[in-house]
């Protein structure tokens, strides 16, 4: 029997409430027999860089077909998109398109995004409200999706990929002895800084380790 998807959740809601429970209660009230992950809850809060820079860290370590599902979420309520992104590497990621998806459309490549029909694929007693889409759309259309009771082509309708909402990124900047950039983010557990420098880069202009 084929094996259903993995659900990988991240999300800026932390442990201190009772969201991350609701959440997982409505993906194993869709089917029992999903497998759910946990990558983080702890995002920083309404952080869209974060959250589309931490699944550019971990998504290819995944096995293929993983569902992703990124939950920070500021314009809950607006008109922002609530979609789900087909990546060319081979998985998926359900999220509000609100930046989310700019570094894995940079490293990996989008094949096709779609935007959740919530006639569909909405929790049908949570309609007419806004308050918790990490529940009520993204967390339950994930787990009709990876259930197998929706297809890909079924979560609604495709829009282009071009219009995907896009963070702005800093390139690096390079002179004849030189490479200039940022930290795009850091590992607060070890302190490790994330640049937007390439290795092979800073090798190039003569950096070499200690």
């Amino acid at each position: 029997m084929e094996r259903k998807p993995l659900l990988v959740f991240q999300t800026d809601f932390t442990y201190k409430e009772g969201a991350v429970a609701a959440m997982y209660g409505i993906v194993k009230s869709v089917d029992r027999d999903l497998e759910i992950m946990t990558a983080t809850h702890d995002l920083p809060q309404y952080d869209m860089w974060s959250a589309s820079y931490r699944l550019y860290q971990y998504v290819p370590f995944w096995p293929k077909g993983t569902i992703f599902v990124s939950v920070v979420d500021p314009g809950v309520g607006t008109s922002r998109k609530a979609c789900v992104a087909k990546l060319s590497s081979g998985y998926y990621v359900v999220t509000p398109d609100n930046g989310a998806l700019t570094h894995v459309k940079r490293a990996y490549g989008i094949d096709e995004v779609r935007e959740i029909d919530e006639t569909i694929n909405r929790l049908k007693t949570t309609e007419g409200t806004s308050v918790f889409h990490g529940r009520d759309l993204f967390g339950y259309c994930a787990a009709r999706l990876a259930s197998g009771i929706i297809s890909y082509e079924q979560v609604g309708p495709k829009y282009p990929v071009e219009d995907i909402v896009s963070l702005p990124v800093l390139e690096p900047e390079y002179t004849g002895n030189g490479v200039r950039g940022i930290i795009e983010i850091d590992d607060p557990n070890f302190g490790n800084a994330w640049t937007n420098i390439p290795t092979n880069d800073f090798l190039a202009h003569g950096f070499r380790y200690c």
